[in-house]
């Protein structure tokens, strides 16, 4: 681990994870819907949701004719080779599918437009109460008949160990191409765990990201910390049409199955950051990632 790493283990970072052979679980000190004067696309009510359980859902966020096109462009980039043949791009490991296409609002203007749009980056902005930047976009392609789960993590644990995010004042946005079931593998997340950061065991390896895109084990929580979060809250399942999206906290617990149905899922995963809140070296970890998983560059969406 890197001298400037090993500072980062004092006692004044809050949410010290990776360095401690026992998993903690700390109450998390700032807000999730920052105080500020943006005004945006979201009600009050639906703030307040996203506050109290760190989440909220939006219907109907693309029209049919959008997700249609979106879903177009989705098939045109896994088909690419250019596309394939960049490390961007993360395959499954056993069926060579794709998996996940990353900074994908620099390959795709027609993504980028999306990730400007004020449905999407005004929420965000709403949120964290300041202007934001991309910290991380991809999209997530989960076929029928094999497309793999992600298991049980908070995205924040990550970030701050491996990004340097200094805070959890970031929200993720997941716009769904295809129907969420409760059979085919959808977002689950344990409601108000935002609330609750849980350290994880096992120093950070280098280049961890290079197995962690495809099967992470670093960095995932222990079983009975999720236990004791979903005994207290429960796991809500987010189901929902095509079209719909869904904004989450940063440090939420979520996870999703594998999908063995007929029937695939894909999505458009934006991060964005406060501009706040941009990352410095990493916590907890000897080097930052590549910038294509982690933004070095802070400059705010345009609106």
């Amino acid at each position: 681990m890197t001298a400037a790493a090993q500072t980062r283990t004092e006692p004044k970072d809050r949410y010290r994870t990776r360095v401690s052979p026992t998993p903690q679980m700390i109450d998390r000190a700032e807000p999730t819907v920052w105080p500020s004067p943006v005004v945006g696309p979201f009600a009050e009510q639906a703030l307040a949701a996203h506050e109290r359980d760190g989440f909220v859902q939006v219907p109907g966020l693309l029209t049919a004719d959008e997700v249609a096109g979106f879903a177009a462009e989705l098939e045109r980039l896994a088909a690419d080779p250019a596309v394939r043949g960049d490390e961007r791009c993360v395959v499954e490991k056993t069926s060579q599918q794709v998996r996940s296409i990353f900074e994908v609002h620099r390959l795709s203007a027609m993504v980028a437009r999306l990730v400007a749009d004020e449905r999407v980056a005004g929420r965000a902005r709403q949120i964290l109460g300041s202007e934001v930047y991309v910290h991380q976009s991809r999209v997530n392609y989960k076929p029928g008949f094999g497309g793999a789960g992600f298991y049980w993590h908070s995205d924040f644990e990550t970030w701050h160990a491996e990004d340097g995010m200094p805070l959890p004042r970031a929200v993720s946005c997941s716009i769904s191409l295809t129907d969420n079931f409760a059979y085919n593998g959808s977002l689950m997340i344990i409601p108000g765990s935002h609330r609750t950061f849980v350290s994880c065991v096992g120093e950070t390896p280098a280049d961890h990201y290079q197995s962690s895109l495809r099967e992470q084990e670093i960095g995932t929580p222990d079983p009975d910390s999720v236990s004791a979060l979903a005994d207290e809250r429960g796991i809500a399942l987010l189901t929902g049409d095509a079209g719909s999206a869904t904004f989450f906290d940063s440090n939420c617990m979520h996870g999703s199955g594998d999908n063995i149905t007929p029937f695939p899922r894909s999505n458009i995963f934006v991060v964005f950051n406060s501009v706040e809140n941009v990352c410095q070296e990493p916590f907890y970890a000897p080097a930052p990632r590549p910038d294509f998983i982690g933004a070095r560059d802070f400059t705010p969406v345009s609106r």
